[in-house]
């Protein structure tokens, strides 16, 4: 019996061949070739130590290109934040004197000398602006009303004349501060008139009804510009109020700055606020700030080149002040607001003058054309006045300043 046996062998190209034989017909399997091991030469071990050299080395040149760049960048950086802080807090010291002069300026502001001797005039017993004197126009109703056309008659008659020309001539009347001295010679006249009244039955309750009723027309006038004098007042007072606060606020933000640049403020002893900051500005200045910079830079420069880095570490004071600066520019606009509302004063103020003398035109104590070529010349000196303060203070000078400090970039 044969015996088959399978052989299988491996083709080049096709894959294998199945052959069928018998054990007679076939010689026996040769064994497979054996493929001697591949052996590295000395060349190919170098060529291999070479490559891999060769990628440490590039590895290398691209991390020390990585951190030069970093380092550049981190260079770049404090240079950038030196320069800011720098320009940041030498536009700042000509921010303080600035800011500082102009309080002083605006809290020294009433009105102008010319709007203050006009007013004053309206508002004088003796004076004939709009065409009357109260003093004579007393008198007048006195001998008109309550004598009757008859003060010459007797000696009683001439007596009370004379007393009521004492009254409205008193020098008391100038001490008053609540009430202006028109208002306070009617009340007294009044007072004196009904006293009077009490022994001399002639002056009866009619008369002086009479008599207080013309009075009044003069009252309601003065009144008038009266309160006018006292709201613009009161105004300017609490306007120069805000503004020594804004002062103190100024000073106290001043103090943590000058210390960072070397200059700290003074005691002030007894010395005002205002008086105390006159006198540092005379050497807190924008030329002292710019050398205080120059001669940090030359102490931190080290073959020519400055070290930004170790200057900032070693002065964080300066990051702070520079952040401190928003405080400064909101004080600015504290300022400016201040400013604009001292205009606003001035013009409801002309709006209440100009009311009290149409009053004085209604009630006929003064002709028409008084009363307008009065309202005009007083428009004329308001607008003197506003033009006066605008040039004096010169808040454009301010605003260009304060637009020259980058306070919303803080630094860390």
């Amino acid at each position: 019996m044969l015996k088959l046996i399978r052989w299988t062998m491996p083709f080049a190209l096709t894959g294998f061949v199945t052959l069928t034989a018998t054990a007679q017909d076939q010689p026996p399997t040769p064994p497979a070739e054996i493929k001697p091991p591949q052996v590295r030469t000395a060349d190919t071990t170098i060529k291999k130590i070479m490559e891999d050299l060769q990628k440490v080395s590039d590895s290398d040149k691209q991390n020390a290109k990585a951190i030069e760049q970093l380092s550049l960048g981190r260079e770049l950086d404090n240079i950038t934040k030196y320069d800011l802080i720098k320009n940041n807090l030498i536009q700042a010291s000509e921010t303080y004197y600035l800011l500082n002069k102009k309080i002083i300026d605006l809290k020294s502001r009433t009105t102008t000398s010319n709007l203050d001797v006009f007013i004053t005039s309206l508002n004088n017993p003796e004076s004939k602006e709009l065409g009357f004197s109260l003093s004579d126009r007393v008198v007048e109703l006195v001998e008109k009303i309550i004598l009757k056309g008859k003060s010459d008659k007797n000696e009683r008659n001439t007596k009370l004349v004379e007393s009521t020309k004492s009254i409205i001539n008193s020098p008391i009347f100038k001490s008053f501060t609540s009430l202006t001295p028109p208002l306070a010679i009617a009340s007294s006249v009044m007072n004196f008139l009904h006293s009077v009244s009490q022994s001399n039955k002639a002056i009866n309750h009619k008369l002086l009804q009479e008599f207080e009723k013309e009075l009044n027309k003069y009252v309601i006038y003065y009144t008038a510009l009266n309160d006018a004098n006292q709201k613009f007042e009161f105004g300017l007072n609490f306007n120069k109020d805000q503004l020594s606060l804004l002062q103190d606020n100024m000073y106290d933000h001043l103090a943590f700055t000058s210390q960072v640049l070397k200059m700290p403020l003074p005691a002030r002893g007894n010395k005002t606020i205002a008086e105390s900051l006159n006198e540092y500005f005379i050497d807190f200045r924008k030329d002292k700030v710019v050398d205080f910079f120059a001669k940090m830079e030359a102490q931190y420069t080290k073959g020519g080149k400055i070290n930004y880095e170790g200057l900032l570490r070693d002065n964080p004071n300066l990051k702070e002040a520079n952040n401190q600066l928003e405080d400064l520019v909101l004080q600015t606009k504290r300022f400016e607001n201040l400013y604009n509302e001292y205009f606003s004063l001035l013009d409801s103020y002309y709006t209440k003058v100009n009311h009290s003398l149409r009053l004085a035109q209604d009630n006929a104590l003064a002709d028409r054309a008084i009363v307008e070529a009065k309202q005009n010349e007083f428009r004329g000196l308001k607008n003197e006045a506003v033009q006066e303060i605008q040039a004096s203070i010169n808040m454009r000078e301010l605003t260009l300043n304060v637009d020259k400090i980058k306070y919303r970039y803080r630094i860390f």
